[in-house]
């Protein structure tokens, strides 16, 4: 009986490995994709600065529009809470019954 080991299955590669050193070529194509995306990356900053801008000014006219409606609210609940105070009734009929 013949016992096979591992190394002696194992075929180690025969081609030699390229190269990892970068040619003046790779490079130009390598800082000129870097530009490409610098030039984007710039592009997009602005967008979102003026995003931003945009975002403040509407943020400012919510804050604005939320008093208001606070101011809707407060009214609403003195109204109907004099309703509430009086049995239902409205402010002209709690004026006769008590005539």
């Amino acid at each position: 009986m013949t016992t096979r080991t591992p190394s002696a299955t194992y075929n180690q590669p025969t081609q030699t490995r390229l190269s990892t050193v970068p040619t003046s070529a790779s490079k130009s194509r390598q800082l000129s994709h870097l530009h490409a995306q610098l030039t984007q990356l710039t592009a997009n900053m602005s967008d979102l600065e003026n995003l931003l801008r945009m975002t403040a000014v509407q943020a400012e006219g919510m804050r604005g529009l939320g008093g208001y409606v606070g101011g809707m609210f407060m009214a609403s609940s003195k109204v109907l809470g004099e309703e509430g105070a009086n049995g239902g009734m409205t402010a002209e009929q709690g004026n006769e019954k008590a005539v």
